[in-house]
């Protein structure tokens, strides 16, 4: 079975096109932490579309393909952040 175009996450990885680790480390939690939400309890939540996770020891960031129907400015942001950066992605399309 084929996964349906929207439900392969955008995948951005903390590895340059030229090999090098994207600094600082927390670039992840940090990118991620704009998109999240603090509850009346003072708890930060990242959003259920930008998660900040490692994948083979990279940190990276995982978007769900929901946001560019949702907040398709947001989604765009996070393709130009990765595009500027010069960062590795997987199913940016």
């Amino acid at each position: 079975m084929v996964d349906a175009p929207n439900t392969v996450p955008f995948i951005i990885r903390g590895i340059t096109t030229k090999g090098a680790r994207f600094r600082p480390s927390d670039w992840a939690d940090r990118l991620a932490g704009a998109f999240a939400k603090v509850d009346p309890n003072n708890r930060t939540s990242y959003s259920p579309y930008v998660q900040p996770r490692a994948l083979d020891g990279i940190n990276c960031i995982i978007v769900d393909k929901k946001l560019r129907d949702t907040d398709p400015n947001a989604y765009r942001f996070l393709q130009t952040f990765a595009a500027s950066n010069e960062l590795l992605t997987e199913n940016a399309d």
